[in-house]
């Protein structure tokens, strides 16, 4: 039996889809992708990496040919964390930077090397049945062909436009005839199909040490930046394990530092110490808890969280049960708090879930960061390159100062559950910093609450934001929102909105899968 209700108390236009074999993503087309592999007698992980591959297609405006992408994979027996994240070029020495304020958020001078075809390739190797070429058949075809753009896809792409329209090579790629394209119109790009084909056919090795190397290596000298083709033949993707924090008889599963997962085990471990069941799902006293947790988490985050080689604290040592015990001892139920972060004692994104009727359930995530990321486009590829180079910080000392190949704090993070050493679901939630924060507000909602999956997607969502800010849906109660603000919380009221991320959740069942997509995008839970 399921260990959630199935009640549907939220504005949705969604149901859970129970199959034996699911996908969940943020975009139709791409949850059929995946779906196409899994009728060929493919398993979870073929479906997972054509959905991604259709997803840097068909969702432009979230991630690409050249994004980053996490992994955490249950092969039927054994869980496996992959770490596909770029490290700086090797001419990113803090001198380089010297002068500016902050890290470039656009421009080549945020790019670190892209690693998601490195994961596609290592999954596809490691884990997959059918062969690399057959899964990007789908993508190669919509963006040769063209797809239908969907709503929620071309607003935030006229956004981004507006922004990014003078970036190299962008206006040519994502702007035809000058404009982008409106909702319901096709766009094609066949420059993406033959560049699919080349990473297709050559296993990624066009990508990291062959003709596309050369041509991102020579854009990049073009415009005076760093990254170089040693930089991208350097690239390597890594098996890290997890790093983990029970809750409530559950294990959540992140993918250890540089990923920000560890600021949702944090928060989670905080929150262990306090009785949210006592309190009613959406009232004042358990959104003041989760909120108080949350910006706890976080402080610990950006100062500790970076390369794992740069950390000056064990990650086993911000989830010791005496620091979050302390932690949450700091939470004062009458007044909302600006806390910094702890002193322990040394010791623009997509996500997709998979699961097939052989146990294999795939949670991955890939993204370019702030939406087409660096806006710099690569001339004739299609390879809209991520920014994840904004990642670092330039500040003297700090574990995350930019360096020289060196991996700078991700946002991106896949999450896996556990109980009692078996899967129950494999789930994200896309969406920068609100992601750590999603993943503990929907585990809050499973452990605590016993919400669905398609609940806990449907249900509204805060996201800290700095000092007392805080963003909310405005489809909590009135009543609990007042009593928030009277206790000093910021309040930011909006309406549902994408900023409050995009989830994607499947999970398991005594027979099967319940696959839940998230309501604020386009996205498409499918199975069979």
């Amino acid at each position: 039996m399921a260990s959630f209700n199935w009640d549907f108390p939220y504005t949705s236009q969604r149901m859970p889809v129970l199959a034996a074999n699911v996908v969940a993503t943020s975009q139709p087309l791409a949850a059929q992708a995946g779906l196409q592999m899994l009728y060929r007698g493919g398993n979870a992980v073929d479906a997972a990496l054509a959905a991604a591959i259709a997803l840097a297609i068909v969702e432009p405006v979230s991630n690409g040919i050249g994004s980053d992408a996490f992994c955490i994979l249950w092969d039927g027996e054994k869980l496996h964390g992959l770490n596909a994240s770029g490290r700086s070029p090797a001419g990113w020495t803090p001198e380089y930077f010297a002068g500016r304020d902050a890290m470039p958020s656009r421009g080549w001078d945020a790019v670190t090397a892209p690693g998601c075809v490195s994961a596609w390739v290592e999954l596809s190797q490691r884990f997959g049945k059918l062969p690399f070429a057959d899964l990007f058949a789908p993508a190669v075809g919509y963006a040769r062909d063209g797809y239908l753009v969907g709503p929620v896809t071309a607003h935030s792409w006229a956004g981004q436009a507006q922004v990014l329209a003078e970036m190299p090579g962008f206006a040519e790629a994502f702007m035809p005839g000058g404009r982008v394209p409106q909702a319901g119109e096709k766009f094609a790009c066949p420059d993406q199909a033959r560049t699919l084909e080349r990473i297709a056919e050559t296993e990624g090795e066009a990508y990291y040490r062959g003709d596309l190397a050369e041509q991102m290596a020579a854009a990049a000298a073009a415009h005076g930046a760093q990254l170089n083709a040693d930089d991208l033949a350097a690239h390597q993707c890594d098996w890290v394990g997890t790093a983990s924090q029970d809750y409530r008889g559950y294990t959540l599963h992140e993918i250890p530092p540089n990923g920000q997962g560890l600021a949702a085990l944090i928060a989670l471990g905080i929150l262990d110490n306090k009785d949210l069941a006592a309190h009613p799902a959406d009232s004042a006293d358990s959104l003041h808890v989760q909120i108080e947790a949350v910006k706890l988490a976080l402080a610990d985050a950006y100062r500790f969280i970076a390369d794992p080689e740069a950390m000056d604290v064990a990650v086993a040592d911000l989830l010791d049960p005496a620091y979050l015990a302390a932690r949450a001892a700091l939470i004062d139920m009458d007044a909302a708090g600006e806390p910094g972060h702890g002193v322990p004692e040394r010791g623009g994104t997509v996500y997709l879930t998979a699961a097939d009727h052989s146990g294999m359930m795939v949670s991955f995530i890939q993204s370019n960061y702030q939406g087409f990321g660096s806006g710099v486009v690569v001339p004739g590829t299609g390879i809209s390159l991520q920014n994840r180079g904004a990642g670092f910080v330039l500040q003297e000392g700090h574990p995350n100062r930019v360096g020289p190949r060196k991996r700078p704090f991700q946002t991106i993070i896949p999450g896996f559950l556990m109980r009692d050493g078996a899967p129950v679901m494999s789930f994200g939630l896309m969406g920068g910093p609100m992601q750590a924060q999603g993943h503990a507000q929907m585990l809050v909602r499973l452990a605590d609450y016993g919400q669905n999956p398609q609940t806990a997607a449907d249900a509204p969502r805060f996201q800290v934001l700095s000092g007392r800010e805080v963003a909310v849906e405005t489809d909590y109660p009135a009543a609990a929102l007042d009593e928030l603000e009277r206790r000093g919380h910021l309040l930011r009221r909006m309406p549902r909105d994408p900023m409050f991320g995009g989830a994607q959740l499947i999970h398991r069942l005594a027979d099967g899968y319940c696959a839940a997509s998230e309501p604020r995008k386009e996205g498409q839970a499918v199975g069979f």
